[in-house]
C-alpha cells in the first residue's frame, strides 16, 4: 500500500496532534515557517527519513475531557481542510484510567490500532505520537511500536515558562485555538520543538504461526474507523487477548524461534544460505511464498552466481564475435586479407546460403608456402563473413533456419546440427587462430560480470582449437582472462577477491575414441601445471556411439590425478546412459540428466552420493523439448523434471549451456526454469539453488568453502539493504 500513517494518543491537550502533524507535513501545514530553528527541525526531519502522513489516527478514552479534546480536534481538521483522512477509536466506557480495567481496556485498544496501522502501512511509515494523553496511554503506544514496528515515536518540548496561549484556559480562548494551530504560528509562539524519541523494529516472534494461530488484524480484529467519526470499540469477549498472547509469545522467545527453524528445515529439501537463516520469520515467510517472476530479473540479476556448465564455444553475441574478428582481421597480412574476402565472397553474394556453409568454410585447399596455416584459415575465413555480412543476413542463417527452436533434435530435419548452428561463427570457428584469444577473453570476462557472476566453470576442447599444443592454447587462455581481470587461480587476480572466479573443463568427444586416451593424458599433465586452472573433464558428443564402459580404460590417467569428472548424459537418451556415467566413469556431476527421473533407484543412489545434475533449461528445451508457456510451439511436450528432481532432494545446478545460441543469461535460466515448472519457484528456492551450484563446484574444499562464505555475506547484504 505504501501508506503513511500518523498515530497519536490524546488526553486533554488536543494541540499535540498539529503540533506533531505541522513538523512532519510542512507542505500540508507550515506550523514552524517563523520557529527560530526551522532550519534545524527541518534537518532532524530529513536525517530520520520521515514522510508526511496520508492518514491521521487517533486512539484514546471517552471521558468528558476527551470528547472536549475531539470536538477541538474535528474543528481544527475541518478548518485545516480535512486534507487527509482522520480516523479515531475510542475505549467504550473508559474515562479518567483509573482502575485496572480501564487501563486494561485501553492497552488492548492501542495494541489492536497499531497492529491494524503496521498492517495498513505495507511498504509506508508508521509513525506514533507519545505526547498526548496520559502516561500509561503513552507507554502503552511506545510498547506498541517496539512490538510491531515504527520508523519512529515523537514527542514535543515546550520552553519555560511556555507562552499563555499555547495553553487557553477560557472558553472563549479554546474556542479560537483550531484556527491559531491552522496557519504558521506566531514566531512568539513557535518555540515548541517536536524531538524523535526513538524507533521500533517489529518483533519476529510475532511472524511464527504457533499451532495456526498468527498475530495480525484477522486473529485480533478491530473495524476500520470511518473518516471524520468515532469508533467506540467495547473490550470482546476474549478481553485482553492480544495483550496475552503477545506476552506468552515473548516468555517463549527462545523455544518459538528454534521451533520456526525446526519447521523450516523439515520442509526443505536443499540447504540455503546459512546467513539467511537469521533473517526475521516474517522475511523468510515472504521468500518462500513470493514467485518467481520477470519483476525480479534485476534482483536476480544483482545476486551472485555461479555457472557451472558453459562451453566456451556458445558464449559470444554477435557484437562480440565480431570484435574478435576485427582482431583476426587486424592481424593478418594484406594479402592474406584479400584472399581471404575472395574465400568468402560467393557465400556474402547469395541470398539463399546452403545447409552446409559451415563446412564450405573449413581450411582447404592446402595453403600455398607463405599463406597462413590451415588450423587459421577456417577462422579468417569466418572472421570475414562477421565483418561483411549484415546483421539481418546473420539472423536469417544462424538462427532463423531453426525456428521454432523447440524440440530440435527431433522435429528438425538436421536434428541437433540445427541446434548448434547459431554458434558456427564462434568458438573453434575462431579460437583457432592466436588473435582471436584477448578480445575473446575479455568478452567472456564482461559477460560474467554483466551477469553477476561470481564463480564460472567454461568447458571446451583445447585439442580441437589448437592440435599441436593443446596445453599451450590453455596457457594462453589462462593468461588472457587474467589480464581480462579474471582470477583464474586459487590466489586472487589483480581484481581481487571481487573478481569472477573462472576455472577450465575440458571437454572430451565420445565419437573420438580412438585418441580419447592420449587426450585425457595430455589434460592429466596440464592439470598440475595450471595453478588450478583446469579443474576437471567432461564427456560429450552423441551418446549413442560410444558407452561410457568402453571409454573406462581411457580415463585412467584422469582417475590416477584425481580429476573431477562431469558427464552429458540423459539429454532425450535413456537413464541407463546415466547409470553407465556413475559406475563406470565415477562422475561428480551429470550434464543435464533429464531422463534420470525414469529411474528412481538411481536417482535415489545420486541423492545419497551428492552426484549434481547440471540443468540447461533453455537448452533442454531447444534440443530435446518441454513445455513452456513463453513458447506456443512446445505446448503438449513433457513437462520439466526440475520440480520431481527438487523433491527427490537431488542435487541441481542451473546453467546456461551455451547462452549465445540459446540468447539466454544464467538470470535467464531460472526465469525459464520457473515457468516450466510445476508451481513455478519461490525466491527462497532460487537461493537455495544458486548456493547448490556453488557447493558443487569443482574446486578445492578450502577455496569452495572461502567463495561460499564469500558469497554468502554478499546475499546476505543485499537481501538486508546493508
Amino acid at each position: 500500500m505504501n501508506k503513511n500513517i500518523l498515530l497519536c494518543t490524546l488526553g486533554s491537550s488536543w494541540a499535540v496532534i498539529p503540533e506533531i502533524l505541522g513538523w512532519l507535513a510542512p507542505d500540508v501545514l507550515d506550523l514552524y515557517a517563523h520557529h527560530p530553528q526551522c532550519a534545524a527541525l527541518d534537518a532532524v526531519r530529513r536525517q530520520h527519513g520521515l514522510k508526511a502522513p496520508d492518514e491521521l489516527w487517533v486512539c484514546t478514552t471517552e471521558g468528558a475531557q476527551t470528547q472536549a479534546s475531539l470536538a477541538y480536534l474535528t474543528t481544527w481538521w475541518r478548518q485545516l481542510g480535512q486534507v487527509l483522512p482522520l480516523r479515531v477509536w475510542t475505549a467504550a466506557g473508559t474515562d479518567q484510567l483509573a482502575s485496572q480495567p480501564e487501563c486494561d481496556h485501553i492497552r488492548e485498544l492501542t495494541m489492536r490500532v497499531t497492529l491494524l496501522a503496521s498492517e495498513q502501512v505495507r511498504g509506508g511509515q508508521l509513525v506514533l505520537s507519545l505526547a498526548g494523553g496520559r502516561k500509561t496511554m503513552s507507554a502503552d503506544l511506545q510498547t506498541a511500536g517496539s512490538l510491531f514496528g515504527a520508523r519512529a515515536w515523537l514527542h514535543v518540548v515546550s520552553p519555560e515558562p511556555a507562552p499563555a496561549a499555547l495553553f487557553a484556559r477560557t472558553d472563549e480562548a479554546k474556542a479560537a485555538q483550531p484556527a491559531l494551530f491552522s496557519q504558521p504560528l506566531p514566531a512568539e509562539l513557535a518555540a515548541i520543538t517536536p524531538l524523535v524519541a526513538g524507533v521500533g523494529t517489529r518483533n519476529e516472534l510475532l511472524d511464527i504461526a504457533i499451532n495456526g494461530q498468527r498475530v495480525d488484524s484477522h486473529s485480533f480484529a478491530l473495524p476500520l474507523a470511518a473518516s471524520g467519526t468515532v469508533l467506540s470499540w467495547p473490550l470482546p469477549p476474549a478481553g485482553d487477548a492480544l495483550q496475552r498472547e503477545l506476552v506468552r509469545r515473548q516468555a517463549q522467545s527462545s523455544q518459538l524461534m528454534g521451533n520456526f527453524m525446526a519447521q523450516l528445515a523439515q520442509t526443505e529439501h536443499h540447504d540455503n544460505w546459512r546467513s539467511l537463516y537469521r533473517l526475521p520469520p516474517a522475511q523468510i515467510q515472504a521468500l518462500r511464498a513470493t514467485r518467481l517472476g520477470p519483476e525480479h530479473t534485476d534482483w536476480l540479476s544483482t545476486l551472485p552466481k555461479a555457472d557451472l556448465h558453459r562451453h566456451l564455444g556458445g558464449c559470444l553475441d554477435l557484437a562480440a564475435q565480431r570484435d574478435v574478428a576485427q582482431a583476426i582481421w587486424d592481424s593478418m597480412r594484406p594479402a592474406d586479407r584479400l584472399q581471404r574476402q575472395g574465400d568468402v565472397a560467393w557465400l556474402l553474394m547469395q541470398d539463399d546460403w546452403p545447409w552446409d556453409w559451415p563446412q564450405c568454410l573449413r581450411a582447404q585447399p592446402a595453403p600455398h608456402p607463405g599463406q597462413s596455416g590451415t588450423h587459421t584459415l577456417r577462422a579468417e575465413r569466418c572472421a570475414m563473413v562477421l565483418l561483411n555480412a549484415e546483421d539481418e543476413t546473420l539472423q536469417r542463417h544462424l538462427f532463423d533456419v531453426t525456428e521454432p527452436r523447440v524440440a530440435l533434435k527431433a522435429r528438425h530435419p538436421h536434428g541437433f546440427s540445427a541446434y548448434e548452428r547459431p554458434g558456427e561463427l564462434s568458438g573453434s570457428a575462431l579460437l583457432s587462430h592466436p588473435a582471436a584469444l584477448k578480445p575473446y577473453a575479455q568478452a567472456l570476462v564482461a559477460q560474467a560480470r554483466a551477469e553477476g557472476l561470481a564463480y564460472l566453470e567454461l568447458r571446451g576442447s583445447p585439442h580441437k582449437y589448437c592440435p599441436h599444443d593443446p596445453a599451450g592454447f590453455l596457457r594462453d587462455l589462462y593468461t588472457a582472462l587474467l589480464q581480462a581481470g579474471a582470477q583464474v587461480a586459487a590466489t586472487p587476480s589483480p581484481a581481487g577477491e571481487s573478481g569472477v572466479r573462472i576455472g577450465f573443463i575440458w571437454i572430451l568427444d565420445r565419437r573420438q575414441s580412438d585418441t580419447m586416451a592420449q587426450v585425457v593424458l595430455q589434460a592429466a599433465n596440464a592439470h598440475s601445471k595450471l595453478n588450478g586452472f583446469l579443474l576437471g573433464l567432461d564427456l560429450a558428443g552423441d551418446e549413442g556411439t560410444h558407452a561410457p564402459q568402453t571409454l573406462a580404460s581411457a580415463f585412467m590417467p584422469a582417475f590416477a590425478n584425481c580429476l573431477p569428472l562431469t558427464i552429458h548424459a540423459g539429454e532425450g537418451e535413456s537413464a541407463q546412459h546415466i547409470w553407465q556415467a556413475a559406475y563406470h566413469l565415477h562422475a561428480d556431476r551429470i550434464g543435464h540428466g533429464l531422463t534420470l527421473a525414469d529411474h528412481p533407484q538411481l536417482m535415489a543412489r545420486f541423492r545419497d552420493r551428492g552426484i549434481c545434475l547440471e540443468l540447461c533449461p533453455n537448452s533442454n528445451r531447444e534440443v530435446v523439448g518441454f513445455a513452456d508457456p513463453a513458447f506456443p510451439a512446445s505446448a503438449g511436450l513433457p513437462k520439466y523434471p526440475l520440480r520431481q528432481f527438487m523433491q527427490a532432494g537431488l542435487p541441481l545446478a542451473l546453467s546456461t549451456d551455451n547462452p549465445a545460441i540459446s540468447r539466454t543469461t544464467l538470470a535467464g535460466e531460472f526465469m525459464a526454469a520457473a515457468r516450466m515448472s510445476d508451481g513455478g519457484l519461490t525466491l527462497w528456492e532460487c537461493l537455495a539453488l544458486i548456493r547448490q551450484s556453488f557447493v558443487h563446484a569443482f574446486l578445492p574444499s578450502a577455496e569452495r568453502e572461502a567463495l561460499l562464505k564469500r558469497v554468502d555475506g554478499q546475499i546476505f547484504a543485499i537481501l538486508t539493504h546493508q
